[in-house]
């Protein structure tokens, strides 16, 4: 995955910080990310969603919008139409260093205004919110609630997500005068509308008057119990997954290549490619045309988002395992029914391996323990265990191996 910090002016001026992501190959399309109200770009919820959708070849831009996160501004100045203009903005600065966003995400209020800006996009083709309000009254009313002397001074603070923000009335009436059923109405491209049932901030009855108003192609996805800023992360890496499968069926384009030559089908070649200084251990693996995600446990300092490269090793040699007893048992008409390889890698000290060449210092170690499942005899399961070592990639590792490295 490729990250960028990037810099552009804002609709009233100010300079907005966004974060581009995408992945290392073409990318299928460009999807344009709205946060949700008094957050930022970073709210880790985006941020998975965001590598879920890359790691499937969507590019995604985010951005924080005037007077939130690293952008300039003063957000007590700012409300939903100065919003809009700052989402506009984003999407021209997409189109004229990178393309137009053809996807249009929006999580909470970020929804609601990605859905009343979506006509502003001719380019876009598919719209998705996330928990998002049905109207922009819904936040006006609560802001009212929680700092009824907004209406008399002018301006309150009001405390949200635990950080307290000034508020002006400038805001509740600009909120008052949006109508949203119009505009969802008059979308004219498909939707997807996530939402939970225990979603304590925006009533799933939001979702249904959304889903309601909507034109079809549209569709809608229950989040079960995720709470409404998808603090846990397999809620947000669903949300992910869902959209990137149901957006493919409406943006044209290619399946995302890491490298051509190896998307093209040249078999046991396999690209892999990491992030700079600062990114993180995550790598994305790509055969053919397969992809996966390697990374490191927490424990030495990775994020867990993928198996770890020993992993990944015993797994080569597992598969290999398993396919290797298969293919033999129905060659010979064994009933075989199921295979199960279990392995570890250790380090051991050399004098503790009776068969090793070595005899001094350590070596790596590979224990593993194969479980055959069928009505097999005792001689046919014991033949399984010697074919077992004629495994290709066992005999690699158990090989002298030459890896000649020159710089791309």
């Amino acid at each position: 995955m490729l990250r960028e910090r990037v810099r552009f002016p804002g609709a009233g001026g100010q300079e907005l910080v966004g974060r581009l992501e995408r992945p290392a190959g073409t990318a299928t399309a460009y999807a344009l990310f709205a946060h949700c109200f008094t957050c930022s770009k970073d709210l880790k919820a985006a941020g998975w969603i965001s590598r879920t959708l890359v790691e499937r070849g969507i590019a995604v831009f985010r951005f924080d919008f005037t007077g939130l996160g690293e952008s300039a501004g003063d957000f007590a100045d700012t409300n939903f139409t100065s919003n809009l203009a700052d989402l506009v903005a984003a999407g021209d600065y997409l189109r004229g260093e990178h393309a137009a966003p053809r996807i249009l995400v929006g999580h909470s209020l970020g929804g609601t205004a990605v859905l009343a800006a979506a006509r502003r996009f001719p380019e876009a083709t598919a719209v998705a919110t996330i928990g998002a309000p049905s109207d922009t009254q819904h936040l006006g009313r609560m802001l009212r609630t929680r700092a009824p002397e907004i209406e008399q001074r002018g301006e309150a603070e009001v405390r949200l997500a635990g950080r307290s923000f000034t508020v002006k009335r400038q805001l509740l009436d600009d909120l008052e005068e949006q109508s949203m059923h119009d505009c969802i109405a008059g979308l004219g491209k498909a939707l997807l509308i996530f939402h939970s049932p225990f979603d304590e901030v925006v009533g799933i009855d939001h979702a249904r008057r959304i889903y309601e108003a909507a034109k079809h192609p549209k569709s809608f996805v229950s989040l079960d119990d995720a709470d409404h800023l998808l603090t846990r992360q397999r809620d947000a890496r669903y949300a992910g997954e869902v959209l990137a499968a149901w957006a493919r069926r409406y943006v044209d384009g290619e399946e995302p290549e890491l490298d051509r030559r190896i998307a093209d089908g040249v078999q046991g070649q396999v690209a892999v490619l990491g992030g700079g200084v600062g990114e993180g251990f995550r790598q994305e693996v790509v055969s053919r045309h397969h992809k996966l995600v390697a990374d490191e446990p927490e424990s030495a300092g990775g994020s867990d988002l993928g198996p770890s490269p020993y992993d990944l090793l015993l797994a080569a040699l597992g598969t290999c395992t398993s396919m290797t007893l298969r293919m033999y048992a129905e060659r010979k008409g064994w009933p075989l029914t199921a295979v199960r390889v279990d392995l570890g890698h250790s380090r051991v000290h050399a004098e503790d391996c009776s068969d090793c060449e070595t005899k001094s210092g350590r070596i790596d170690r590979i224990e593993r323990t194969i479980e055959v499942l069928g009505d097999l005899d005792d001689e046919q399961r014991q033949r399984l265990l010697e074919i077992a070592d004629k495994c290709p990639v066992h005999k690699t590792l158990k090989g002298e191996i030459d890896i000649p490295t020159r710089l791309g």
